[in-house]
């Protein structure tokens, strides 16, 4: 028992050391204000369209569900990014790691405890954001509907997000440098995204990126793109889908290809369909797998990293 509390001593140290860096260096206040920048402008997009139309704000009661905490892909990324890229290649480049590693701590406290205060630093911003974005959409968009499903799309956040942190933190243990643990992720989802866009709308071979992190294919709900409803089946929408599931648990995704521009044929030409629930478990399997596999290949390499003076 004394040596379970001793090493829970230790990691809660750790913890409230990398809490205080990020206090100390401002990080989290940058990461509260990107994040009401970000979210202020999901909010304020009624009313750009509204200013560029002329057409007068609808109400939106569903506009807080389907907010993904008003980031989306990018957004997760990007706070993936602020929240681990000098987590723990900082500690090499300003040489603390020396001083850090000489206190009576293993290698796997240090790494485990930075990475839960990664997780708690990004608990406590969307928690913050759910709360801002539903007193915004009340107050933009009128009554909110299903406001009991808020905490999904916080769950799915989460998960959304500690991928792409997994991939952060490999690049940075690996390289030990926060330039490339921000430049090699981003390399990542740019080419994700730009060889999504072709694989799946041109090739009708988008199941590809169902396996790959971020916004994956994208199939729809009772009808073709453009009349249906969009469903992404990547890692980013883990959250909406989770709400959707709850309030439609019948829906079956139908994936389609362009068929080319024909008279009188179909522009699209669908290519299977599966059940909304099974894009969820597979969207939730890849996420842990990539989480799972990135952690353990980082803390591998933290933990036989040399350290010099």
């Amino acid at each position: 028992m004394s040596l379970s509390r001793g090493w829970t001593t230790k990691f809660l140290a750790v913890v409230r050391y990398e809490i205080l860096w990020n206090i100390r260096k401002k990080k989290f206040l940058g990461m509260l204000v990107v994040a009401l920048a970000l979210t202020t402008l999901s909010l304020a997009g009624g009313h750009i369209v509204s200013a560029i139309t002329g057409e007068p704000v609808q109400s939106n009661p569903d506009f807080v569900i389907n907010s993904n905490v008003g980031l989306g892909g990018f957004g997760f990324f990007l706070f993936a990014i602020v929240t681990v890229m000098n987590t723990i290649s900082a500690e090499f480049e300003s040489g603390t790691i020396v001083s850090l590693l000489a206190k009576p701590l293993s290698r796997t406290t240090v790494f485990f405890g930075k990475l839960f205060a990664a997780f708690l630093t990004l608990l406590v911003t969307y928690s913050f954001l759910m709360t801002y974005m539903t007193i915004g959409g009340f107050v933009v968009y009128g009554s909110q509907n299903n406001l009991h499903l808020v905490p999904l799309s916080l769950l799915g956040a989460l998960f959304s997000t500690l991928i792409w942190i997994a991939i952060v933190l490999f690049f940075a243990t690996l390289f030990r440098s926060s330039l490339i643990a921000a430049l090699g992720p981003f390399g990542i989802w740019l080419g994700t995204n730009i060889i999504g866009s072709i694989l799946g709308v041109l090739a009708g071979q988008g199941w590809i990126l169902t396996y790959i992190p971020g916004s994956g294919n994208t199939g729809s709900v009772g009808g073709p793109p453009a009349v249906g409803v969009a469903i992404s089946t990547g890692t980013d929408s883990i959250g909406p889908n989770l709400i959707n599931y709850i309030l439609h648990p019948s829906w079956e995704v139908t994936y389609f290809k362009i068929r080319g521009i024909t008279p009188g044929q179909p522009l699209w030409e669908p290519l299977y369909s599966e059940p909304l629930s099974t894009v969820i478990s597979t969207s939730i399997a890849v996420a842990l797998v990539y989480f799972i596999t990135f952690v353990a290949i980082s803390w591998f390499v933290f933990r036989r990293a040399q350290v010099t003076e």
